[in-house]
């Protein structure tokens, strides 16, 4: 393959190409081809310009690798489009084109040709059956060269392999283009399926069917795979601390340390001791060196509790902490390296808290970079049957009972039920009501507490005297003494059940007897309840 139409000497015609063909097979890019073939012609030809350009792989478009500028196909204002619809090479001077053809982004690429020079542009087609467009092969030179650089067999066998070089790249770049997209897929599933699973094993933890447990399991399998610091938001007793410990649980640092603390529960001369640790004598009591939970929590997770209780002056330390990595332990001189997980619970309102500039709007956004919201109880009440028979479980294995249920009727009140202290106000509910009931009894309605806050319970009832139920009258003649105290006792209690709606533990407080014993005595009394 000689593309020079100069003559050669007989004993190397034969082999003189072979170093320029090898240069082309060993391009390991479509790139690195189209770029090999245009300095390849342009050296040996002695070419003023050569580009292979590329038809992208919708048909539409003719592309440059070395410009943004992309030609329509369709647009006959740049001779390209005339080339890749006729399928015929096209010749023309390069004034021609600058006086025939208007497109701004070819007379751009021509615009460093002299006026003499000519242009030939030739369409590149797949060699094979399949002749699917490659691109187009634009030469610009002496006109004389291309008088009869075109009848060369050399430059009819350069194309070709070209061509096939092409094509055969081009196949094999959709195939592991092919193969890339179908491993991607692939390992989307396989990471769907593996969150899922996932997900899934958290329900034994995260207990609840509703949607929005559903979903706050998928975020903290989501949050797991990270190393972002996580920001848990929602009411007293949604159960933050279970999430955060399921986090580092699925995270990576699982093996390491999970370190917990309630910056509410430490007075704040404490506290900072026990976050960052001291030295000894760093302060009055300070005896030797104690190690913070922030050393203790290296490698692992650290938990915040109430972190919207945290002293303003220890926000900020916590901050360099978080953004640097690094710490000092009171009275220390030197810093050391923390590396953990931060991940902080709240049932405050941290941006109301920002506004009264009691918590720090950079520390906000540092600890927030995965928020993940708890709702409350109020609205994942399709959970509570489920939660109700878990605390149950936990109560009869704790206190070694025997395994007890619980009827509709008293589901039917827990449903009914307010629940400001949310999951942690149900599981208390529970424990009592398994304490009220008898061995091999299921919890009724009258185990559960009432309802009422007592502060409301005890305070007297007084009702106008039209409302109030007739005094209960004692016979003048009373031959049975017992039976007699039966019925008084009867009426007064009917009496009190009639004022209070059926309401079991307000008549009991009314009467000053326990819940139970009132209890005892309407099923002795065969009262009607109801």
């Amino acid at each position: 393959m000689t593309l020079s139409t100069r003559p050669v000497d007989p004993p190397m015609s034969a082999l003189s190409a072979m170093p320029l063909a090898l240069t082309l097979v060993e391009s390991d890019s479509l790139r690195a081809l189209r770029r090999q073939a245009a300095r390849l012609l342009r050296r040996q030809l002695g070419l003023a310009m050569v580009e292979c350009l590329y038809i992208d792989g919708s048909g539409r478009w003719v592309g440059r690798d070395d410009a943004t500028e992309r030609f329509d196909c369709a647009d006959f204002s740049h001779p390209y489009a005339h080339v890749i619809r006729s399928d015929k090479a096209l010749g023309l001077t390069v004034t021609d084109a600058r006086l025939r053809l208007d497109h701004d982004g070819f007379q751009a690429q021509i615009a460093p040709l002299g006026a003499r020079l000519r242009l030939h542009l030739r369409p590149l087609r797949a060699p094979d059956g399949r002749r699917e467009w490659l691109g187009v092969l634009l030469l610009a030179g002496d006109p004389a060269l291309f008088e009869t650089l075109f009848d060369a067999p050399g430059m009819a066998a350069f194309e070709a392999l070209l061509c096939r070089l092409w094509a055969r790249l081009a196949r094999e770049h959709g195939e592991r283009q092919r193969s890339r997209v179908l491993e991607e897929s692939l390992s989307k599933l396989n990471d769907g399926a593996r969150r899922q699973a996932l997900a899934d094993r958290l329900g034994e933890r995260l207990l609840g069917r509703s949607s929005v447990m559903q979903t706050l399991r998928s975020h903290v399998v989501r949050a797991a795979e990270t190393n972002l610091a996580v920001l848990l938001q929602g009411e007293t007793g949604t159960g933050k601390d279970r999430v955060a410990q399921a986090i580092h649980e699925l995270s990576g640092r699982a093996q390491a340390p999970f370190m917990a603390i309630n910056c509410a529960a430490i007075p704040e001369t404490l506290l900072e001791s026990e976050l960052f640790g001291h030295v000894k004598g760093a302060f009055s009591g300070a005896d030797q060196n104690r190690e913070g939970l922030i050393a203790k929590a290296h490698g692992g997770t650290l938990f915040l509790d109430e972190i919207g209780d945290m002293p303003l002056a220890l926000q900020a330390k916590l901050l360099r902490v978080l953004e640097s990595g690094r710490y000092r332990p009171l009275g220390a001189s030197d810093e050391r390296c923390a590396d953990l997980r931060v991940v902080a619970a709240t049932h405050q309102p941290l941006r109301e808290q920002i506004k009264a500039q009691h918590f720090r709007a950079d520390l906000y956004y540092r600890l927030g970079q995965f928020p993940i919201t708890l709702a409350p109880l109020a609205e994942r009440r399709d959970d509570i049957e489920m939660l109700a028979q878990a605390f149950i479980r936990d109560f009869c294995k704790r206190e070694a009972r025997s395994d007890m249920g619980i009827t509709p009727a008293a589901l039917r009140l827990l449903y009914r039920r307010d629940y400001p202290g949310n999951v942690r106000e149900l599981k208390n509910v529970i424990d009592y009501a398994c304490a009220m009931t008898p061995p091999g009894a299921d919890i009724g309605p009258d185990q559960l507490p009432g309802e009422q806050p007592p502060e409301v319970a005890l305070e007297p009832v007084v009702e106008p005297a039209a409302a109030r139920p007739a005094a209960t009258v004692v016979p003048n003649e009373i031959d049975d003494l017992r039976q007699a105290l039966r019925e008084i006792e009867s009426s007064i209690i009917r009496q009190r059940l009639q004022r209070f709606g059926g309401n079991r533990a307000q008549a009991a407080q009314s009467l000053g007897l326990p819940k139970r014993t009132l209890a005892h005595k309407c099923q002795l009394l065969e009262l009607d309840t109801k």
